[in-house]
């Protein structure tokens, strides 16, 4: 009997790697399920390294672009699939598998989706409070008992192959740091800030590769700007795909992140990771990993999860030292000497 399921993903990388955590649901639930998932590239990508998906499905749209015709056209190709699963809330994302004419399209009740879903949740935020156990419950109503985290493959060819294309060399243990925040500027710790952790690290006899998207290298520069010893910094911001960030950050000995879907990635390919958290906080999506530390400053006025500080002073990531950052560097090197 076929147990065909297309699952319609975000659009954001960190919520596509926390969506794993369904598909594995799925497959230890159903064992003869078959999952494939569409989304745009950008967050399609990081699928292809899930052994749980079958097929990684481009779809071409752009954040709030409606393209009636488009969805139509694309509803055509997709065939012979039991069930469709709509993880993101907005009324347009249905539109694909009611085109299509799947037989059962689960998702949560919201934006005028009654008649695009025939199989409609009534989301309990208290039942269901991080973004995980809302996916999880889209295939098993149940409250889930255990949550199994992500686990990214590695291509340990393409790890080979950026080392040599980045001349990247292991001699000195290595701290990744991913300064960008796609969501604004409310999530970034300062850039001068990064560059004392850069310092700081390479005195202690590591090498810090910075990571982010093309819309990171200036922020990238900046940190560099400011590292003393630049030969044992690179930027390699806005220069690697998504995969290869996969690859190579797997290599690091700690990630120090903002709240961002590079964090999700560190944690899904198993990294010592500390995340510090301004605008936002890790009680709805956290990185799903036990190697976790959480750094804030829990000011009266955060999370406020906005994108811009509305009081002008961001002093929720502005004040939080970079000498917290000292000690957990302090504290990995002693770990793993």
């Amino acid at each position: 009997m076929k147990d065909r399921v297309l699952v319609v993903g975000p659009s954001w990388v960190g919520d596509m790697v926390m969506a794993q955590t369904l598909f594995k649901s799925l497959v230890s639930t159903r064992p003869h399920v078959t999952i494939d998932v569409m989304a745009p590239a950008a967050a399609l990508a990081v699928t292809t390294r899930m052994p749980e998906v079958d097929r990684s499905i481009l779809f071409e749209m752009g954040h709030g672009e409606l393209r009636l015709l488009y969805r139509r056209r694309f509803a055509k190709s997709l065939k012979d699939y039991q069930q469709a699963i709509v993880l993101p809330n907005s009324a347009k994302s249905c539109l694909v598998p009611f085109f299509a004419g799947i037989e059962t399209r689960t998702g949560y009740l919201g934006e005028m989706r009654y008649y695009l879903l025939n199989d409609i949740r009534v989301l309990d935020k208290r039942r269901l409070p991080r973004m995980v156990d809302r996916f999880v419950a889209l295939g098993d109503e149940r409250t889930p008992a255990k949550i199994n985290y992500p686990e990214l493959k590695l291509d340990l060819k393409n790890q080979e192959e950026c080392l040599s294309r980045f001349k990247l060399v292991m001699d000195r243990p290595v701290l990744s740091i991913c300064p960008g925040a796609e969501f604004g500027e409310a999530k970034k710790w300062p850039e001068e800030h990064y560059a004392n952790l850069a310092n700081f690290s390479i005195e202690q006899g590591m090498q810090v590769w910075i990571f982010g998207s093309p819309g990171d290298e200036r922020i990238a520069m900046q940190i560099r700007n400011g590292v003393k010893r630049q030969e044992h910094c690179h930027n390699l911001a806005g220069k690697t795909t998504l995969l290869d960030v996969v690859d190579l950050m797997a290599l690091s000995r700690l990630v120090v992140s903002n709240d961002t879907g590079l964090m999700h990635i560190a944690a899904a390919v198993g990294c010592e990771t500390t995340v510090l958290y301004g605008s936002t906080s890790p009680a709805f999506t956290p990185p799903l990993t036990k190697k976790v530390r959480i750094i804030s400053e829990e000011l009266s006025c955060s999370p406020c999860f906005k994108r811009t500080c509305p009081l002008g002073h961001k002093d929720c990531l502005n004040k939080l030292d970079p000498k917290r950052l000292h000690r957990v560097v302090d504290h990995v090197l002693s770990q793993t000497s």
